[in-house]
């Protein structure tokens, strides 16, 4: 793993711009089961350490039921592999929600983790006059370095004739869309908002051998004008202000599995762009236009569109992944983490330990707040070793710094390197995270018996552990 993921005094802040790079993946997968490679998908084989954020949404993940009970208890199998690719590159799953057939997840590099707050998720069913969970949006809103974002994965109706159906549910989204707390309600007061799913829209007027020649040809224009979102987005006045990027790749719809062939079941459906990536800046009032000129307002976050593409090599459904690889240039409103702190000392398995932090100003600390111990290539928030409650377990505090103590009795054995993070419970976040630090493995403990008590002990608290969280 590259150590510069991980060191926070690595990220060194330019007070006035911040290049965050951002890879969104959309992908109807059609209830199968991950395939064995998502390396190229992910720009792991290429430029993926310049990646600092991936947004992935997923539709028709396997729900039937007995998938769907399991993966409510534990991570479903998209998750779990997504975390076992990217982990040893330095990121974990910040945020995941699912509808039914339909997953949004967020994967974050670990030097970006106390930048990004005020994390809010929620969903909206479309499916069956608003009862059924199969169509609708998963969406996810969060500040990144100060500013609000918001991520939309959604499933819309299929079928040519559905158009109007497809906008009205969309409409409804935005419009009905809540999120809990103070700073942003709806989506569109959002900074920043992506859209993004299978979409379903189709090509109109054009009959089957006609899009099929074009698209052999690559003359992908042509069709352009026909494109059933592209005519809606002239017209309907919710969806101005939504960019997306040139459609210069084949249709992604529809194909038979494992394969770049289009359609040769007996329905014969004609290719069209079903699977989309869109964004939308928020819009300036003109009191705000006016005020602003003279001033860096207007540069304060700009969205470049690197690339947008689909991946034909993928054939475990009738679908293509898309994604769309941006840079968000954006003047960072936050330069400090809101919580700093670091192990005390050499820590020892035998040795009771001791961690220092400080928090900023006006920072919402809570009784229920906590520092969890991670390995290094941890995977999620809730992956740590072991924890302690910052109020609970306080030897000192004042108003510079504040200490509390691990146990040693609660420290791995095996030792090894490690990180703290402490989370905060008013924020749902992790405010503040370490540099990597060493522990240094306990003495071999004579008595096999005594290896397991602690061993038992162990499995207690992480029985607690579980629960609690």
């Amino acid at each position: 793993m590259d150590p510069d993921n991980l060191c926070l005094h690595s990220l060194t802040l330019d007070p006035n711009q911040l290049n965050f790079r951002l890879q969104v993946v959309t992908w109807n997968v059609g209830t199968a089961p991950p395939p064995r490679d998502l390396s190229s998908l992910l720009l792991l084989d290429s430029s993926g350490s310049d990646i600092d954020m991936y947004i992935i949404g997923l539709q028709e993940v396997n729900s039937k039921i007995i998938n769907f009970l399991s993966d409510l208890a534990f991570d479903d199998p998209w998750s779990l592999f997504l975390m076992d690719i990217l982990a040893p590159h330095g990121y974990i799953k910040l945020s995941s929600i699912r509808m039914q057939g339909l997953l949004l997840l967020t994967f974050i590099k670990h030097k970006h983790i106390p930048f990004i707050q005020d994390i809010r998720t929620n969903y909206i069913r479309t499916g069956l006059y608003g009862y059924w969970g199969n169509k609708g949006g998963v969406t996810l809103r969060m500040s990144v370095y100060g500013h609000m974002l918001c991520f939309m994965n959604c499933h819309l109706p299929a079928h040519m004739e559905n158009t109007d159906q497809r906008l009205d549910d969309f409409e409804r989204m935005l419009e009905a869309q809540q999120f809990d707390g103070e700073s942003v309600g709806s989506i569109l007061d959002h900074d920043l908002v992506f859209w993004f799913g299978d979409l379903n829209f189709r090509i109109s007027d054009f009959g089957i051998h006609f899009i099929r020649e074009v698209v052999n040809s690559n003359r992908y224009n042509l069709l352009w004008e026909k494109d059933q979102l592209n005519m809606a987005k002239k017209k309907e006045r919710f969806l101005q202000g939504f960019v997306e990027g040139p459609l210069k790749f084949k249709p992604t719809y529809k194909f038979d599995l494992n394969s770049d062939v289009y359609d040769t079941s007996g329905k014969k459906r004609k290719p069209a762009w079903t699977d989309r990536i869109l964004w939308k800046l928020k819009e300036i009032s003109p009191n705000e236009y006016e005020d602003s000129i003279g001033s860096d307002f207007e540069h304060i976050l700009k969205v470049n569109l690197d690339k947008y593409t689909s991946h034909m090599s993928y054939g475990i459904s009738d679908h293509k992944p898309v994604t769309g690889t941006f840079t968000l240039q954006m003047k960072p409103l936050i330069l400090e983490p809101s919580v700093t702190l670091r192990a005390e000392g050499e820590w020892n398995a035998d040795r009771d330990s001791l961690i220092s932090y400080s928090v900023s100003k006006d920072f919402p600390s809570s009784t229920w707040d906590w520092i969890g111990v991670y390995r290094v290539g941890f995977r999620h928030a809730n992956d740590y070793v072991t924890y302690a409650w910052v109020k609970d377990d306080e030897i000192s505090f004042s108003k510079d710094c504040n200490q509390v103590y691990i146990s040693a009795d609660e420290i791995p054995l095996d030792g090894g390197e490690f990180l703290l993070c402490y989370f905060c419970h008013n924020l749902q976040f992790l405010a503040g995270i370490s540099d990597p630090f060493q522990i240094q493995p306990g003495r071999t403990l004579p008595a096999k018996d005594g290896i397991q008590e602690k061993n038992d002990e162990s499995a207690k608290s992480d029985m607690f552990m579980g629960a609690g969280f």
